[in-house]
């Protein structure tokens, strides 16, 4: 998605992945993109497609990030949310990219001053917190949801029914951990466990990390909380 929205906006962009096969998927996944131009060429299906193409020239891929950086201007990580991870890559790739590249994370959840500004030579002189506004009410909010269900209390049906007809939700906090993914929640809950151990709000989930250990990862592998075809 990042990736798409800079490359449609006219910006040369290398999109970087551990496959071959998951950069080709993510092309797949612009080429068919439609939410992007439904709005703009609501009458001109032709000029959609015609845009969809201007995009993907230009979009070129890598699975090595260290090999591409050498020119880049704008570093963009969207990587697994564990620190140790994202902290590595900003290192390597610090090594390779220009004295005046941008390191930017896409972390929505871990503090970027504290922790990331040690993998580079010149951090960002700024105070944060970890977790946006929104994620500091939602992840506590789904993870409550789920030791309500742990404790036995109700369904994870119930659970989900409950909060779309009563709080008017589109997705149940069930449906939405199996739409994000476990192993993402997983690793945001266990960062911010480990910067606050004796917060309530941040306490692991035994259940959850049952299901991430069998690697039942939500939609993405057919099956979390619920299972998909």
């Amino acid at each position: 998605g990042i990736a798409q929205v800079a490359a449609a906006t006219g910006h040369a962009v290398v999109l970087v992945d551990q496959t071959d096969d998951i950069l080709k998927k993510s092309r797949k996944s612009i080429e068919d993109s439609k939410r992007m131009t439904k709005k703009m060429f609501a009458d001109k299906p032709e000029a959609a497609s015609q845009f969809i193409e201007k995009t993907l020239t230009n979009v070129t891929t890598s699975t090595d990030p260290a090999a591409v950086v050498h020119s880049t201007d704008l570093v963009v990580e969207a990587i697994v949310e564990k620190l140790d991870v994202k902290n590595e890559l900003f290192k390597r790739l610090d090594k390779f990219a220009p004295e005046h590249t941008i390191f930017a994370s896409n972390t929505s959840s871990l503090p970027i001053t504290d922790d990331f500004s040690k993998a580079l030579k010149n951090p960002v002189s700024c105070m944060d917190t970890p977790g946006f506004i929104v994620n500091r009410l939602l992840v506590p909010y789904l993870m409550e949801g789920v030791r309500l269900h742990e404790r036995g209390h109700a369904s994870k049906e119930d659970i989900d029914v409950a909060m779309k007809l009563g709080a008017g939700y589109p997705m149940g906090p069930f449906e939405l951990l199996d739409y994000v993914g476990l192993d993402t929640s997983k690793f945001i809950i266990d960062g911010w466990h480990q910067l606050e151990p004796e917060n309530p709000l941040f306490a692991p989930s035994e259940l959850l990390n049952k299901l991430v250990a069998e690697k039942k990862l939500g939609k993405k592998t057919g099956e979390g909380f619920y299972k998909y075809k």
